[in-house]
């Protein structure tokens, strides 16, 4: 049975899911924008470093895309903590960033912190982290194949010297 204090809103669901749709949206949106432009310096770089033969240049723009893309979801993080507070699902920024990024990484650190009415704020979130995690792993294999290709040539130029 349900306790007398928690009151079901059709209202307030269709408000969660209408605040969440555009939250993924604009998270999305985010992501794809800042990660494809990581995306297209790193392989735009290396892609010089490589006929340069500086494969050194190569390792470390692997290193600081990976900087940038950390940043980028922490950003995404800080954006969630952002509607959270401004929309007062919660009022203190600290808890309303420990909740995003609980959620956002779906980690479940922080219990479901929500106004009764709002829960459901919570997967959507984490749907949000799960598409952007998932899509960064997709950038981060291409990535990975272009360090691994510069690491085994410079092995062999080392080698044959």
């Amino acid at each position: 049975m349900l306790e007398p204090s928690f009151q079901f809103s059709f209202l307030a669901l269709l408000y969660d899911i209408l605040v969440g749709i555009g939250g993924v949206i604009l998270i999305l949106l985010f992501h794809g924008t800042l990660i494809n432009h990581v995306l297209m310096r790193f392989e735009n770089m290396t892609a010089n470093n490589l006929e340069k033969k500086e494969y050194h240049w190569v390792f470390v723009h692997f290193y600081i895309s990976f900087a940038f893309i950390a940043l980028i979801h922490f950003s995404e993080i800080l954006i969630w903590s952002f509607i959270i507070y401004q929309l007062e699902f919660l009022n203190n920024v600290n808890d309303a960033i420990l909740f995003a990024g609980s959620c956002y990484t779906t980690l479940g650190l922080v219990p479901d912190i929500l106004p009764n009415g709002s829960k459901s704020l919570a997967f959507i979130i984490a749907f949000s982290g799960l598409f952007s995690l998932a899509w960064t792993t997709s950038i981060m294999i291409g990535m990975t194949t272009t360090y691994r290709q510069a690491w085994k040539i410079k092995q062999v130029e080392n080698n044959s010297l």
